[in-house]
């Protein structure tokens, strides 16, 4: 098998999935349901919140989720297996649920973004796959829009294929980054999978082909003299990549009715390099030829830049947006919270030495509260199906302090997750890659407070619960003391 044969996803596993759902398939009890929450523990880059991406891939993958006979056969292979076992995974297919988040939602750490329903070893196969999905688009969106916010109001393109970890992780991750608000892509693939707007000119080698440099801009010119935009950086900016733009300018656009429409510099002091590329190019009367900016760029060299007085129409950000360079982890895990009983789903919690990794028990709903300006003032845990009714005040606990008494008043509180999988098969269409994008411009823009998204020190998002899901928390947790102590 290469990388380029058709592949079955579905042995996108850790080898442990596999080893506990065949201990499970010798429980009495093998079929019993659990739920499993897919949630993360921190905000990349110290951000102040994060984007929730992947969940169509998530929901493709378990809908053809299914074992191959060379999937059955690697397996016997490892002489672990039962011939039994494997007859089940030759006619497996997911029988749970998902709840989850729409995908392009503002999350924040420790909220429950996905949970899966389903009988133990459906869930328990599903665990890299999915977490897999999750962790990278969302950690790339979330970078994305770190770099969108940084560049204030300029364009933004996806300059990162080439750097990307492989070519899966450069055609997804243009993906993420299209839901987290950059404006094209230079990767082809994602282009033509997503209809994201595909953007490039040339690369060094085009003038280094040619004998000199205005020769390869002439050339290049004479072939795209609709759209036009030179790499002015190969030799030297100032003294001759500028020069024989605008020479380019003049002799060959201007007598076909063409404007030079860009010059991209993509190494240099590029603050420097900006200011005098624009005084040059409006001096030859070129006030509408656009200056891109690349090389190793992020929300930080982005913001300094601009502080720096730089004169730039547009960005395109690479290795730092694909492979999100300064926080590579997104960190999301999955946890088991319940278990099914006679019927009823049965708390269950994971204790910690580190106070971080105790996880939130139970079937639950999260919802998101706002004020009566529809700005979004905390998310809230409550038990599954519990009613909240902000029309009269509300009693809430914030878990940091739960001595004290406090209540939302006016304002509306919103379910955010929704049921999209029930019993292995689709039950609510998802919405298409640019509705995604505008529903998390939507919330940067209307509903998640600017103080949440700057770069240093952001407001921290309050995440709160109903008394009686924090009475449920703490009453397991005292249980389990007593059982292990």
């Amino acid at each position: 098998m290469t990388q380029f044969d058709k592949r079955n996803l579905s042995m996108m596993m850790d080898f442990y999935e596999m080893t506990m759902s065949y201990g499970y398939f010798h429980q009495p009890n093998r079929d019993v349901r659990v739920a499993f929450d897919l949630f993360f523990r921190s905000v990349p880059d110290k951000g102040g919140y994060a984007i929730f991406a992947g969940l169509q891939h998530v929901i493709e993958f378990v809908e053809n989720l299914s074992f191959s006979d060379a999937d059955i056969a690697y397996f016997r292979k490892q002489n672990l297996f039962s011939e039994e076992f494997l007859d089940f995974l030759r006619g497996f297919r997911f029988r749970g649920d998902i709840y989850a988040m729409p995908e392009g939602t503002i999350i924040y750490p420790n909220e429950p973004l996905l949970t899966i329903v389903a009988p133990i070893i459906d869930a328990q196969l599903v665990e890299t796959a999915i977490l897999a999905q999750i962790n990278h688009q969302s950690l790339v969106a979330t970078k994305a829009s770190r770099i969108v916010r940084a560049a204030e109001g300029r364009k933004v393109a996806d300059f990162g294929a080439r750097r990307a970890h492989n070519m899966d992780a450069a055609t997804y991750g243009a993906r993420a980054a299209y839901i987290g608000g950059i404006d094209m892509t230079a990767t082809v693939s994602a282009g033509q999978q997503f209809n994201i707007p595909i953007s490039g000119t040339m690369a060094h080698s085009w003038v280094m082909f040619f004998k000199d440099e205005y020769t390869a801009f002439k050339q290049y010119a004479e072939i795209y003299p609709q759209a036009t935009v030179l790499l002015v950086d190969t030799y030297d900016v100032l003294h001759s990549g500028i020069p024989n733009a605008i020479r380019i300018a003049r002799e060959v656009l201007a007598p076909q009715g063409h404007r030079l429409a860009g010059v991209r510099v993509d190494s240099g002091d590029l603050a420097y390099l900006s200011k005098r590329i624009r005084k040059m190019l409006d001096k030859a009367g070129l006030d509408d030829c656009k200056i891109i900016l690349s090389n190793s760029l992020d929300e930080f060299t982005i913001s300094s830049l601009l502080l720096q007085g730089a004169r730039v129409d547009s960005f395109g950000v690479g290795e730092r947006l694909i492979t999100a360079k300064s926080d590579p982890v997104f960190g999301a895990v999955y946890k088991l919270v319940a278990v099914e009983e006679n019927g009823i789903f049965q708390p269950r919690i994971k204790m910690s030495e580190n106070v971080e990794k105790l996880t939130n028990p139970g079937l639950k709903d999260l919802y998101r509260i706002y004020d009566r300006h529809g700005k979004a003032v905390a998310d809230m845990i409550a038990v599954q199906g519990e009613q909240v009714d902000l029309t009269q005040p509300f009693r809430y606990v914030d878990p940091r302090k739960p001595w004290k008494n406090r209540f939302f008043e006016g304002g509306s509180a919103v379910n955010l997750r929704r049921l999209y999988v029930r019993d292995g098969e689709r039950v609510e269409e998802l919405p298409p890659l640019e509705e995604i994008r505008a529903y998390v411009r939507r919330q940067l823009a209307e509903e998640i407070w600017p103080e949440e998204q700057r770069f240093e020190n952001p407001h921290r998002h309050y995440l709160d619960t109903t008394p009686d899901y924090y009475e449920l928390k703490m009453g397991l947790l005292e249980e389990v003391r007593g059982k292990h102590s």
